[in-house]
């Protein structure tokens, strides 16, 4: 890749500061519900310890609105880290000023030092480069590992750069970059692209981008119904955005016009309600009653979808195609999760929904990459580029 990664440094000895994403969800209680993320960083901690670094992670937690909230400590962060790395892991009471100085000081070689969360500072979101001054003051190196803020310019990992260099990839985020390069911009052809979630307009630059890419663009999921109504299909009360048929038209005009095969479902699984989980029925799409809505796609759907994945060699899936957390709508994401997981083709997932898809379904194992970045994920497929990406030191 084009970007210096944390395997071409020599760290031993130096103040090597991390900004991973350990934005990880806690329940009611302020426990951690699901470590994933924390796990995503431990090889990029592994190595910098392997050469006697002395290590310092930054991370945020949660929307603390600038300022300190002990619902966002990371505390509960620091504990499980611990453990994972089997060793112990101090937590700096504050991410800048004079204690996190004296802390850094103190670190010897093989240490672990947690800043406490990087918004409970305003200067953070703001990427307000006095703060980025003081985060760059406690450093020799930065390695940015955290792809899931990687489209957010905030001072950790953007504003940072002006003040430290060299600035470098992680494991973790190389791993992202160099698994985007083989499916987006040089994938192995035939390429399909598996999009759903509820709005078009949320996706529409994603769109537009991939269908100047992939062969094959399967559309499901809630966005689907603008497409469908903008053919004049009737919908039934699925949740559609009137004001985006022009550009759903358009896009299918756009798919025609270079060859790509843009697949619609043909039939749903629907229901009055998302709650109407004894009620529903599969019908073909103009069958929908008035008062009905679709929440997943419909059988016939999924064996078209299916075929359509036949014989690809590059798989990218975002979103689900359904409201797969109820079970009478889950049917759907569930065997395109399965598809995607036997088709042998590389295979890319991202977002949070469709990476929790493909662990209900039982086939993480199966799937080439699940993406850690959620908006960083679809912002990267709509403009090639982010700014935690930019910002790193050219190899």
């Amino acid at each position: 890749m084009s970007k210096l990664t944390i395997r071409q440094l020599h760290l031993s000895g130096k103040r090597v500061m991390i900004r991973v994403d350990f934005n990880v969800p806690l329940d009611e209680h302020g426990q951690i519900r699901e470590d994933t993320r924390i796990r995503a960083a431990l090889p990029t901690i592994r190595l910098a310890l392997e050469q006697e670094a002395r290590v310092i992670l930054v991370s945020h937690l949660g929307r603390p609105k600038g300022q300190p909230d002990a619902r966002y400590t990371l505390k509960p962060i620091q504990e499980r880290l611990a453990q994972l790395l089997g060793q112990p892991v101090a937590l700096a009471p504050e991410c800048v000023g004079e204690t996190a100085k004296a802390m850094v000081r103190a670190m010897r070689p093989g240490a672990v030092l947690l800043l406490e969360n990087v918004r409970f500072h305003p200067g953070e979101e703001q990427n307000d480069p006095k703060f980025a001054l003081q985060l760059a003051a406690l450093a020799d190196v930065v390695v940015i590992d955290a792809f899931g803020t990687a489209h957010r310019a905030h001072a950790s990992n953007v504003g940072i750069g002006r003040f430290i260099q060299p600035m470098v990839a992680g494991l973790l985020l190389a791993d992202e970059l160099a698994c985007f390069e083989r499916s987006v911009r040089h994938p192995e052809r035939p390429f399909a692209a598996i999009l759903g979630g509820s709005k078009v307009s949320t996706k529409i630059g994603v769109i537009e981008s991939l269908t100047a890419k992939v062969d094959k663009l399967l559309i499901g999921g809630g966005m689907a119904f603008t497409f469908l109504a903008a053919m004049g299909k009737r919908v039934g009360a699925s949740r559609v955005e009137p004001e985006m048929f022009a550009t759903a038209r358009r896009t299918m005009e756009t798919a025609s016009q270079r060859g790509v095969e843009l697949l619609l479902p043909m039939d749903v699984v629907a229901a009055p309600h998302p709650e109407s989980t004894l009620t529903s029925q599969k019908l073909f799409m103009d069958e929908i009653p008035d008062n009905w809505m679709g929440l997943d796609i419909g059988p016939v759907t999924v064996e078209h979808f299916i075929h359509a994945l036949n014989g690809m060699k590059t798989i990218l899936w975002n979103g689900p195609m359904g409201v797969f957390e109820k079970e009478p709508f889950a049917a759907g994401t569930m065997q395109i999760a399965l598809a995607v997981a036997k088709s042998g083709a590389l295979s890319v997932v991202g977002g949070g929904d469709t990476d929790a898809a493909v662990r209900q379904a039982g086939v993480v194992e199966r799937i080439s990459h699940i993406s850690t970045g959620g908006g960083a994920f679809l912002e990267l497929l709509e403009k090639g580029d982010l700014p935690g990406i930019q910002v790193l030191t050219e190899a």
